[in-house]
């Protein structure tokens, strides 16, 4: 077995013991760990490291495309080292890639100013805790939040829907501003149960 760093030891430049793969021989290794797998590792440290790079003008926020970037990566890296390394017949091996290369479907879809929720059966407290957990950096308004479920009547759906929601402090509604924002409660509960 080769040498390795074990986990939880720290690399102290990890950018620079990345290049010594880059700037290896060519018969040192294959091509993809030699080339291609340090540059995906040094991307994905440094936006792991520098969160928010880039992010001129507060009213972009890039964080949801930076995720689904990170994640893609993180994958084919993953990929990359089972299709190099994998000790597993090939249609395990091919599985396993399989399963990590399929698309995944955003459970929130933005369009036309309002938002949509695309996971169908959801009740609609989930479908709210959703719909905030995708506003996490602001509050909604309770008629934009209304509007978004398509829950037909407002008063109703303050009642029925928010006020449990705020009395179990999965989120907080303020009444003399009618805006909501999820706790740190609610985003532990919609992280745990509704996006697995």
């Amino acid at each position: 077995m080769g040498s390795y760093t074990a986990f939880g030891v720290h690399i102290s430049n990890f950018a620079d013991e990345c290049r010594k793969l880059v700037n290896s021989p060519v018969g040192s290794g294959k091509e993809s760990e030699r080339q291609v797998l340090p540059r995906a590792l040094v991307f994905l440290y440094t936006m792991r490291n520098k969160r928010g790079i880039g992010h001129i003008g507060e009213d972009v926020d890039a964080n949801s495309i930076d995720i689904a970037v990170m994640t893609k990566i993180a994958d084919w890296i993953i990929c990359e080292l089972i299709r190099l390394y994998h000790d597993l017949s090939l249609e395990e091996a091919q599985d396993i890639v399989d399963g990590l290369a399929v698309r995944q479907l955003s459970v929130v879809w933005e369009v036309a100013g309002k938002k949509r929720i695309l996971k169908e059966g959801l009740a609609a407290k989930d479908q709210a805790l959703l719909l905030l957990y995708s506003c996490a950096d602001s509050s909604v308004f309770i008629n934009d939040l209304c509007d978004w479920v398509e829950y037909s009547n407002q008063a109703v759906f303050k009642s029925k829907v928010v006020g449990p929601l705020h009395k179990s402090r999965l989120l907080e509604f303020d009444k003399e501003t009618e805006s909501i924002t999820l706790s740190p409660k609610g985003v532990a509960h919609v992280e745990d149960n509704l996006l697995k």
